[in-house]
């Protein structure tokens, strides 16, 4: 397993390197090698109960993409992985950095080249400055002599409290850069004005709007090309107008303030507005390009509405990394590593839009007991027949409304996963859009997986699986989700599973044996089964009755749940779909 040379900074040298930074107003820090944070969590900030209210952001890089949960748990932001690839460090005022020691001299010169004003403070080692033999370390040198300091420090990394010993000497590297104001912002407008006058027209004459351009790439690489052409024009536009600043400064203040009026017309042209203003409409860009990527269809195509929403709940997170063809791979990568739980979560979310408004369209059998003393009731899908109300149409509509269309997409997204296909060949969302007015006729219509009809007037459609067999394997997973299944089939019993497979045969019972009790009232116990605030008082009815209705056709609740017999073999059913 890679470490990707990982040593953890150990306290005192961290304390060590935040103390050289001469400019304590921590506007906005990079860190870009974090690994678990310990070279941030030293800043001194964190120690001083005044300043701590007023911690600065702190952004990360980290390629070891495990130790991001650490990370943001510490209220860091993840902005990228490898920093060798990461372009936009000119927002910040501090960069201070553990980089691994065999590319120290490489991260180094990164930080320097892609920062514009602000302090850098790394942790490299020694040997990178005694033997400078290569030209990045040549070049290190030569920044140190006319841009810093540096000093040696002996066994920083053997000391006790090191999380990983070594003995490597370090050099700890003090760089300052600073921003020229006159040639990096003022420039020379003045000497290049040919007109003493300007109008309205003249000074948008030149103007055109940019056409698009179609490049053979793909989405994502079409998407970063976008990002970085508007990064680049963002960066162009706060440099002019931090020169317009600064010339309108030089013209005077306006007439309202000349006149005695509240407040100034000085406007702030300073590097510390530049930064600002890179920060806040580089964020503005990246939430724009995040917000895309996740509404196209690369990411939303297998996912259903609620997964989706899911997924964007997390954005917030998502949106501080850098847009890069390297991040939004790995972002992808995380979720084919993480498909198993949305898979899993889909089908749950498939199984509560069957089962929330019409309760008819499942049954109730004995669930896998949690203990001796608890028992648990099952629920599991009709394989025949399910109904979904809700659905009405007026005479003059010429097809189903937005939500209902999205109801029939998650079905598609699901049952094609079920089946191991990215889509259905015949989609419920085309049956309906191709062939609504025959289905508005009480036509009977076949796609992939369900064969359905249509009542407009009552809102109900009709679902007649054509596989059932999709229909057990979404009970199964959904099942063994929520603990009504046991975690494999050869826990249960041969006779568990009979019962099981049958539970249809005794649902009416089951139900007419809720209605007896002193619930009267009551008579729908699936619907209270599913609310989390009644669910166990439902539970222990619906396994009463149960129970009794079992006992009633001579089967032994007790053989049902005791250890199993040599039982049957069953695929494992995430597999069969993943």
């Amino acid at each position: 397993m890679q470490d990707f040379q990982f040593y953890p900074t150990p306290r005192a040298l961290a304390e060590r390197a935040w103390a050289l930074f001469e400019n304590r107003d921590f506007t906005r820090v990079l860190e870009p090698s974090a690994g678990d944070g310990d070279l941030a969590d030293a800043h001194p900030w964190l120690a001083d109960t005044y300043h701590r209210s007023r911690l600065p952001i702190i952004d990360c890089c980290e390629i070891d993409i495990t130790r991001h949960p650490t990370l943001r748990a510490k209220g860091y932001r993840v902005v990228g992985l490898d920093f060798l690839q990461f372009s936009n460090a000119a927002l910040y005022s501090h960069v201070i950095l553990n980089p691994p020691f065999a590319q120290g001299a490489a991260h180094v010169l990164k930080a320097f080249d892609t920062l514009w004003d602000g302090e850098i403070v790394a942790i490299i080692n020694a040997d990178t400055l005694r033997n400078c033999y290569t030209r990045d370390r040549q070049r290190l040198a030569a920044l140190i002599e006319e841009f810093g300091s540096f000093e040696f420090i002996e066994g920083a990394f053997s000391v006790p409290e090191a999380e990983r010993r070594t003995d490597v000497d370090i050099a700890l590297i003090y760089l300052k850069k600073t921003a020229n104001v006159a040639s990096d912002i003022v420039g020379d407008l003045i000497g290049d004005l040919r007109k003493d006058r300007e109008d309205a027209d003249s000074l948008a004459g030149g103007y055109a709007p940019e056409q698009a351009v179609a490049l053979p790439n793909s989405f994502i690489e079409n998407s970063v090309i976008t990002f970085n052409a508007a990064l680049a024009a963002m960066r162009d536009s706060v440099r002019y107008e931090a020169r317009a600043r600064h010339y309108a400064a030089m013209i005077g203040n306006t007439m309202a303030v000349h006149s005695g009026a509240q407040g100034s017309s000085k406007p702030d042209y300073t590097t510390n507005w530049v930064k600002s203003a890179l920060g806040e409409r580089y964020e503005e860009l990246k939430d724009r390009a995040w917000a895309n990527l996740l509404r196209s269809a690369d990411v939303s195509s297998r996912l259903s509405s609620a997964a989706q929403k899911r997924l964007e709940r997390e954005f917030d997170q998502i949106k501080q990394l850098e847009y890069t063809v390297l991040n939004i791979r790995s972002f992808l990568c995380g979720l084919i590593e993480s498909q198993g739980r949305i898979q899993e979560e889909m089908m749950c979310d498939c199984f509560d839009l069957i089962t929330k408004w019409h309760t008819d369209n499942a049954v109730l059998g004995l669930g896998w007991k949690s203990n001796d003393k608890h028992r648990t009731a099952a629920m599991k899908l009709k394989r025949t027949r399910f109904i979904l109300p809700g659905h009405a149409t007026s005479s003059w509509q010429s097809g189903l409304n937005w939500d209902s269309l999205k109801l029939l997409s998650d079905f598609d997204k699901c049952f094609a996963l079920l089946d191991g296909k990215h889509t259905p060949e015949i989609s419920l969302v085309s049956v309906f859009e191709q062939h609504f007015n025959a289905l508005r006729a009480g036509k009977r219509i076949y796609a992939s997986y369900f064969s359905v009809r249509y009542w407009p007037g009552a809102g109900t459609i009709h679902f007649f699986p054509t596989r059932p067999d999709l229909i057990d394997r979404l009970n199964r997973i959904v099942g063994r989700k929520r603990a009504w299944l046991p975690p494999t089939d050869t826990m249960a019993t041969e006779a568990f599973w009979t019962a099981y497979d049958n539970a249809e045969r005794y649902d009416k019972e089951i139900r007419a044996e809720v209605r007896k009790s002193r619930h009267a009232w009551w008579n729908d116990p699936l619907h209270q089964f599913s609310r989390e605030e009644r669910k166990a008082d439902a539970e222990a009815l619906i396994v009463a009755a149960i129970e009794k209705v079992y006992t009633a056709h001579g089967i032994s609740v007790d053989r049902l749940l005791a250890d199993p017999m040599p039982a049957r073999p069953q695929l494992e059913l995430l597999e069969e779909c993943a």
